[in-house]
């Protein structure tokens, strides 16, 4: 790609930095990594009674797993933690009940009345009787038997009968269809997977004084409490913190030419190679692509707002049983999957459009190849949506993994459907490579070309991690390979590759050189790298790791919110750039391009906020000990994903659309999309200050006054103000709908159809 003048190449340091970073992140996450398989809870061969009768055995217990993840109850419910928010957590429920049972049990055997009717000395003692027995492990790992207290036995066969009860009694569970688990056998071993879930969060690791899950769930009746290790690391990382930004904002004052700054372009702009180019066959394909973006889009917000109502009406939809056709863990999987689909799939689309641009020509056959990567796109999206439908209604049978719903969060598409994302995203890099290959080869133009294709190659290399377990895998090591996929590739690379669309949408734009894009893309990965490949591990700090975990990614994840804070700064580069549409007469480009450049500043707000502010807010280990799972968790979940991720994505899709459709269709598409960006920036913002955030502050203090068992559970759902906070989250949900979501895909129908009279008019002339 050329410019007006030839520009000093780069040192040679940045790429070096980038490498260093990269070497000595996945270094410590690869052992953090293999220290998870022999951290990870044990689980027995056998569970005995105190007699040594077997209860159940490591066979029942990955059984009752399969059983979880089959009927995706990870997206109604969480366990340690993680999951969905209307179902209670699982592990923090059967521990509760654990106590409950245990201090009527131990009450009986000393007083011969129930724990409610002792004085307060006894109930006292059997409090602290209850919290000894508990937190022994009497794991032995030379058998691998663990052997239950007549307490802990007694529990587990009073609670196979609740959630016989719960998952197949007369009152269906809350979002669920009714008798959704109906086999004794399976009822059974979800059961005792439950229990063994339960125990790992409160028995002591061997030679420690803190459980398996670093003392998580907050349950003071079982003696779980913050470990010493949460209160400091969550001091440290502060530190880190404030060390990481008073560094970098020196640098960046210090050396005024970091981010979007570019001193060449002071008194000119840059050669726009948008205004020579013309479209190529591939590129008007991608509108196709843009099309199913805006329809992908519109389902994902309307099963987003049905899964809302859950949460005020759980029995019911208006009236209508709803939980009969779309259950809530259905619903919460397309809301989930739908957001990932259509993001990627506008970046997809961005790197098709840019990437000959960037190259100088369309290599021969690229219109075949991305008209077959769109559909290879389309089997994949409602191949495995029709799959998690037929596996969540029972009708795969054992095929259920491999083409249902597979179970874990985020990644529920079953492994055929996984396998066949990795090949189409293969097949996007080839022909991304096919596109920007004589740029690489050109020493000019080469070092932006390839830094494109690097981080395009990054999207399919870092999914392969889903494919690293199994169903019958341990619950700590499926956590821990699906939070690389979610951290990692989500957060991490994707984010990356999103970075390089916009700096070279910023080049093929005339904004900026090459040179400052370059620069852009290498300082941005340093910093995000730098936090972000460690800081992965905060979203493990209780589910089977170490403390070496909690101390590396406590530090590592403080330091994530640096580059976010700085693009508080890129958020007002970019005024400044939109600014320069005036200077001259090629900059009529930028000016038609304005409304992609307002979306890249919400991005710039939102990702200071949502993934900065509410990021960082629950990150801190004592924090999270009480908030995991709750709705603070949704509110960072909602200003990051579709705040950073679905802005970019939208500001990608307005930018190529623009690209494609003739003035005219512009002129009408404008006005719905400035009621669009409006309608979506305020239904976001409303949904955190109406719901979202005061809700999640209440649910906070719920867990700090009576357990996390408490606040997660229908009865405060559904009580108080909590509850009042949801209703009135509608106002919200609606303006999000029908101002933000539906003027933007009215928006992509005018500017899809003003797309193909260009092109039919390209092809006569």
């Amino acid at each position: 790609m050329s410019t007006e003048t030839p520009e000093k190449p780069l040192s040679p340091w940045w790429r070096h930095a980038v490498i260093l970073v990269m070497v000595f992140g996945f270094s410590l996450l690869t052992i953090v990594t293999v220290k998870t398989y022999t951290n990870a809870p044990p689980i027995p061969e056998q569970v005995t009674g105190p007699a040594g009768e077997v209860l159940f055995t490591k066979a029942d217990i990955e059984h009752g797993q399969a059983v979880f993840l089959e009927h995706g109850l990870m997206e109604h419910g969480t366990l340690w933690g993680h999951g969905a928010y209307l179902g209670p957590d699982y592990s923090a429920e059967y521990l509760h009940r654990l106590s409950e049972i245990s201090r009527d049990s131990l009450a009986g055997e000393r007083h011969s009345r129930p724990y409610a009717e002792l004085d307060p000395d006894s109930a006292a003692s059997i409090d602290g009787a209850v919290h000894r027995l508990l937190k022994e492990n009497r794991y032995d790992p030379a058998t691998g038997v663990l052997k239950f207290s007549a307490a802990e036995m007694s529990a587990w066969q009073i609670q196979k009968g609740e959630w016989s009860t719960y998952f197949a009694g007369t009152t269906p569970a809350p979002g669920l269809p009714a008798n959704v688990i109906h086999d004794p056998v399976d009822l059974r071993d979800l059961t005792s997977y439950f229990a063994w879930a339960a125990w790992a969060t409160v028995a002591n690791r061997p030679g420690k004084d803190y459980s398996y899950t670093n003392n998580w769930p907050y349950d003071p009746t079982v003696g779980n409490h913050p470990s010493s290790s949460t209160y400091l690391w969550s001091a440290l990382s502060l530190i880190t913190l404030l060390t990481g930004l008073g560094a970098v904002l020196f640098a960046v004052g210090r050396f005024d030419y970091l981010g979007w700054h570019d001193p060449a372009a002071a008194g000119h702009a840059h050669e726009s190679p948008l205004a020579r180019w013309t479209l190529t066959p591939s590129q008007r394909v991608v509108g196709l692509y843009f099309v199913v973006v805006a329809l992908l889009f519109l389902l994902q917000t309307l099963a987003g707002g049905a899964l809302a109502h859950y949460r005020v009406e759980s029995g019911a939809f208006y009236g209508i049983d709803l939980a009969r056709y779309l259950p809530y863990n259905l619903l919460r999987t397309y809301h989930l999957q739908l957001a990932i689909f259509w993001i990627a799939t506008a970046w997809v689309a961005g790197g098709l459009f840019l990437a000959p641009i960037v190259g100088g020509a369309e290599p021969r056959g690229q219109k075949a190849g991305a008209l077959v990567l769109l559909g290879a796109l389309a089997v994949v999206v409602f191949g495995s949506l029709g799959g998690e439908w037929l596996g969540l209604t029972g009708r795969l049978g054992r095929l259920w993994f491999w083409f249902g719903h597979q179970g874990s969060e985020y990644l529920d598409l079953g492994r055929f459907w996984q396998l066949l994302l990795a090949v189409g995203l293969v097949g996007w890099l080839v022909l991304m490579y096919r596109a920007l290959r004589p740029a690489i080869k050109d020493k000019k133009r080469s070092e932006l070309a390839a830094l494109f294709l690097y981080a395009a190659a990054a999207i399919p290399l870092f999914y392969l991690p889903a494919l690293f377990y199994g169903p019958h895998t341990n619950f700590a090591v499926i956590d821990n390979w699906r939070f690389w996929i979610i951290h990692l590739w989500v957060e991490g690379f994707f984010e990356l590759f999103a970075t390089v669309l916009v700096a070279v949408m910023f080049v093929v734009l005339g904004l900026v050189s090459t040179r400052t894009a370059t620069r852009v893309i290498y300082l941005d990965a340093i910093l995000y790298l730098t936090g972000g490949i460690v800081g992965t591990g905060h979203h493990w700090y209780f589910t089977g790791q170490g403390t070496l975990n909690m101390g590396l990614a406590a530090c590592f994840s403080a330091l994530e919110v640096v580059p976010l804070t700085l693009l508080t700064l890129d958020a007002w580069d970019f005024v400044r750039l939109g600014k320069r549409r005036g200077e001259s007469t090629h900059t009529t480009f930028v000016d038609r391009h304005r409304w992609a450049i307002y979306f890249l500043m919400a991005v710039g707000f939102w990702n200071f906020v949502g993934a900065g502010v509410f990021g960082y807010l629950i990150n801190l280990p004592i924090v999270s000990y009480f908030e995991v799972g709750t709705s603070l968790t949704a509110n960072h979940g909602h200003a990051a994903m579709f705040g950073v991720f679905g802005m970019l994505a939208l500001a990608v899709l307005i930018f190529c659309m623009r690209s494609l459709a003739e003035d005219s269709a512009w002129e009408k598409a404008e006005r719905w999309i400035r009621i669009g960006f409006w309608g979506l920036n305020g239904g976001l913002a409303s949904m955190m200050a109406i719901d979202l955030f005061p809700a999640g502050v209440l649910q906070l203090w719920d867990v700090l006054q009576n357990g996390y068992w408490h606040a997660r559970r229908l009865t405060y759902l559904m009580s108080g103000m909590f509850h009042t906070l949801e209703w009135a989250r509608v106002v919200a949900d609606g303006a999000f709908l029908l101002i933000g979501v539906v003027p933007v895909v009215v928006a992509v129908a005018i500017l899809f159809l003003g797309s193909r009279k260009r092109s039919d008019a390209a092809q006569s002339s």
